[in-house]
C-alpha cells in the first residue's frame, strides 16, 4: 500500500501529523534538520524496510510457536514500529514500546491512542541493565535536530544532533530506567533495541528473556558489532547483517529455516 497525504501543523519546533497507509502519525517537527519526525513530514514513512522486516519476524514467530507473542520496541521514538506492529498484529500480540525522552515519549503514546493500538502500552523509561535511576540530558526541542540521535550518555565520539548537548548535573533530569527482566513480561519473542549505545547494557538486563530465545533486532553502529556478537554466539544466536542492524535468531527457532538465513562472515562483525 502507498502513502499519501501529509500535512505539517505549526512552524518549527511544532508537531508534524502525517496520515499513512495504517493510521494517522505525529513527530516532532525537525524543518530544516533531520530524523524520524523529518521522514514523517517528507515521505509519510520512516524505517519502512526495518518495520516489514519486523513484522515478517514476528508473523513467523506466530506461525512457529502460537498466538501471545509480545514484542518489545526498544528506543520506540514516537512510534514507527510500535503503531506498524500493534495494528498488524491485533488480536494476537502485544508491544511494550519504551522511550527514554520525556517530550518524543509524549508523541509515542499519542500515536498510540490516535490510532486504537489497544494492544500496544508505551513506557517512559530508559532501557538498562538494572533498574534505578539515571540523569540525561535535555535538548531544545524548539531548535531543528536530530534528537532521534540523542545518546543519553557522552562518548568520546557522541555524535553531533544539531545542537549542542549538556551532560553536566544543570543540563540533564533524572528518569527512570528498567531492565527488560524487571518488567516481568509473558512470552517475549521480539525484541528491538536502538538506544544509541546503550544496546549491550539493555542485553545484560535481559539474561531471563533470552533463555526464552527472542529475536533480537539491535542498532549496532555505536555499541559495536563484535560486542553484541559476543554476547549472542555465547547463547547460541545465529546473526545477520541488516544494514545498520544486527539480526539475531536462536539456532533452535524454526523461524531460521523459514527465512533461511545466511551464516554472518567473521570478518563483517566488528
Amino acid at each position: 500500500g502507498s502513502t499519501s497525504e501529509t500535512t505539517s501543523r505549526g512552524g518549527s519546533g511544532g508537531m508534524g501529523e502525517t496520515n499513512s497507509r495504517s493510521g494517522s502519525m505525529s513527530g516532532a517537527n525537525s524543518r530544516g534538520g533531520s530524523g524520524v519526525g523529518q521522514l514523517l513530514l517528507e515521505t509519510a514513512a520512516a524505517d519502512p524496510v526495518d518495520v516489514e522486516l519486523a513484522l515478517h519476524l514476528i508473523e513467523g514467530r506466530r506461525q512457529a510457536h502460537g498466538e501471545g507473542v509480545v514484542a518489545v520496541d526498544g528506543g520506540a521514538n514516537v512510534g514507527t514500529h510500535t503503531v506498524e506492529w500493534a495494528i498488524a498484529m491485533t488480536g494476537w500480540c502485544s508491544v511494550m514500546a519504551i522511550e527514554a525522552q520525556e517530550r518524543i515519549y509524549y508523541a509515542l503514546a499519542g500515536n498510540i491512542a490516535l490510532n486504537n493500538c489497544f494492544n500496544a502500552i508505551a513506557m517512559h523509561a530508559a532501557i538498562s541493565s538494572e533498574p534505578g535511576i539515571m540523569q540525561i540530558p535535555t535538548p531544545d526541542y524548539l531548535v531543528p535536530s536530530n534528537v532521534s540521535n540523542l545518546e543519553l550518555r557522552p562518548r568520546a565520539d557522541t555524535e553531533f544532533i544539531g545542537q549542542p548537548v549538556d551532560y553536566s548535573a544543570a543540563g540533564t533530569v533524572a528518569i527512570q530506567k528498567i531492565s527488560i527482566d524487571a518488567m516481568s513480561l509473558p512470552r517475549v519473542g521480539f525484541i528491538k533495541l536502538d538506544l544509541q549505545g546503550m544496546e549491550l547494557e539493555a542485553l545484560d538486563g535481559a539474561q531471563q528473556v533470552a533463555r526464552c530465545h527472542p529475536i533480537f533486532l539491535l542498532e549496532s553502529r555505536r555499541v559495536g558489532r563484535e560486542h553484541l556478537r559476543a554476547f549472542l554466539d555465547e547463547r547460541g544466536y545465529k546473526l545477520v547483517e541488516a544494514g545498520y542492524n544486527l539480526l539475531a535468531v536462536h539456532k533452535s527457532d524454526p523461524v531460521v529455516q523459514q527465512l533461511q538465513l545466511p551464516d554472518m562472515p567473521a570478518q563483517s562483525a566488528a
